[in-house]
């Protein structure tokens, strides 16, 4: 009794959270993409110290994270958590011929992506990166495996050779976020999550696969196929 009490105050303290309408708007943002405070508050029209004070009070209820960019360690990124919004799926809010992951080397979180999307939905989909490395990394290549699926197959392409109109980007690392999406002419998404090359264990990279398989299942049901022009 006493954990299902706990769990309906938890449940009641992220209700009154987002009974404020701006912690709402910040929270829908959220749903699919990371973003900065900066670009909350230029999107969302909140003044800084107050966009301060909403964003405290949403990571209070363990609505959202504050990570650091790998990229330009000055910045920071704000992400939902994973499961705060049980229910709560947003659906039909992006058309897309396909769906273009993209990452710096387009050797592991991209490909990863690709082949997770692969497993869930219809929609078409492909990977590229901004530096392409040679080949996908091994370790990788192991953790697909070490999860039930296969990266057999994917190879690594520069995102110029591979993006097309009507294609939905999903940057999913904070260096392809920052140094190419202003470039690209193409519906954008950023999520944040951490390069697994850099720690190269077999734990990180099995973290990058839940984190990679959780956002997807957010996305899938928000993207409907483009119909042909």
């Amino acid at each position: 009794m006493n954990t299902e009490r706990t769990d309906l105050e938890a449940r009641a303290r992220r209700h009154a959270a987002l009974g404020e309408p701006a912690r709402l708007a910040i929270v829908g943002r959220l749903l699919l993409s990371d973003a900065s405070p900066t670009e909350l508050s230029r999107e969302l029209g909140i003044s800084s110290n107050l966009l301060s004070h909403h964003l405290a009070q949403l990571e209070q209820v363990g609505l959202i994270t504050r990570v650091r960019s790998e990229s330009d360690h000055r910045r920071t990124y704000v992400c939902l958590n994973a499961g705060s919004l049980a229910g709560l799926v947003p659906t039909g809010e992006q058309d897309a011929a396909r769906v273009v992951f993209v990452c710096t080397a387009n050797s592991a979180r991209s490909p990863l992506a690709e082949a997770l999307w692969s497993r869930c939905s219809p929609i078409p989909v492909a990977s590229a990166g901004t530096e392409p490395a040679e080949h996908v990394h091994p370790g990788a290549v192991k953790a697909a495996r070490r999860h039930g699926f296969s990266l057999a197959g994917l190879g690594t392409r520069h995102v110029d050779q591979v993006l097309r109109p009507g294609d939905l980007v999903v940057a999913v690392c904070d260096r392809a976020h920052e140094h190419a999406g202003s470039r690209v002419d193409a519906a954008w998404l950023h999520w944040a999550v951490p390069d697994p090359a850099s720690a190269g264990t077999d734990e990180a990279f099995d973290a990058a696969v839940a984190e990679l398989a959780n956002r997807i299942d957010r996305l899938v049901p928000a993207v409907h196929l483009a119909a042909a022009a």
